[in-house]
């Protein structure tokens, strides 16, 4: 529930893509470091070794997040939550391709009804779709939500220790405000000092999603069963829809709305398993 806002915040922040992915990150710095500092007094220092794949962790995390708000900027708030969702589906295809763990069937079988409900998004499909520019927002999706799988993949790698929530999510951090902060100057969209409203909604967006949200997220993942917590993840892209509409008066057509829900169900359908029955007693 708190990072369905990140989308609602970066709107309402008004800044460039880079911007916004790069003061998110730098804003919630300082808040990190201080627990990792407590976590690192408590437990002791962490090895470089243990640290190096969360700097690769952050620069995808810095391009997720460009390519989320470009496509906030295309497509709206929601949809683009829900586009960057789809990681769901494809962090098992990239875990086959760079682990060897090939998806259960169900799996396989959820990515061409995910992919259906994206072309739908897209505005392709029937008139009055909602955005800018929904075909280059639907893009901009898809490359978020790689980026995104393979974030969450290196993180989970890096996070291995579940006493030490904050030391991994801050070298991510820290990663990402570097790389967001190099793309922006490439790019030449970066802009050094938003106005005072725009630097509040920036603040409240780095201590609420990527403080609060994350740490969280970090907290549960080890304690949780992976179906449940993708599960519950999914509320994310549905709260945002709701809130874009709320809030932003974001109006998605009745067939972009339908995609969203081809999505949600595909995603469950890849990670809802059937129960196993217990042996019958002997």
């Amino acid at each position: 529930m708190v990072i369905a806002f990140s989308a609602i915040l970066v709107r309402l922040a008004e800044v460039s893509p880079s911007t916004a992915a790069f003061f998110r990150c730098a804003y919630a710095l300082p808040v990190l470091a201080l627990l990792a500092w407590h976590e690192s007094r408590r437990y002791g220092p962490r090895t470089v070794r243990e640290r190096v794949p969360l700097w690769i962790a952050g620069a995808m995390f810095a391009a997720d997040l460009t390519f989320w708000h470009h496509s906030i900027e295309a497509v709206g708030a929601g949809l683009a939550t829900v586009l960057g969702n789809i990681q769901v589906v494809l962090v098992g295809l990239l875990a086959w391709v760079a682990l060897g763990e090939r998806p259960d069937n169900r799996s396989l079988a959820s990515i061409p009804v995910v992919f259906a409900g994206v072309v739908l998004i897209s505005g392709v499909v029937g008139s009055g779709a909602y955005g800018d520019d929904p075909l280059l927002g639907v893009v901009y999706g898809v490359l978020t939500a790689i980026t995104y799988a393979l974030f969450i993949l290196i993180l989970r790698q890096g996070n291995a220790d579940d006493r030490r929530p904050a030391g991994p999510l801050f070298d991510a951090t820290l990663s990402g405000a570097v790389f967001s902060a190099i793309g922006g100057i490439v790019v030449g969209d970066i802009d050094w000092v938003p106005d005072l409203e725009a630097q509040a909604w920036l603040v409240l967006l780095a201590l609420s999603s990527q403080v609060l949200g994350w740490l969280l997220i970090s907290v549960s993942l080890p304690r949780l069963p992976a179906v449940l917590t993708s599960i519950v993840l999914m509320l994310q892209p549905v709260t945002t829809v709701f809130l874009g509409a709320l809030l932003l008066s974001e109006a998605p057509s009745t067939v972009q709305l339908l995609g969203v829900a081809i999505v949600v169900l595909g995603v469950a359908f890849a990670t809802l398993k059937p129960r196993e029955r217990a042996p019958a007693p002997v």
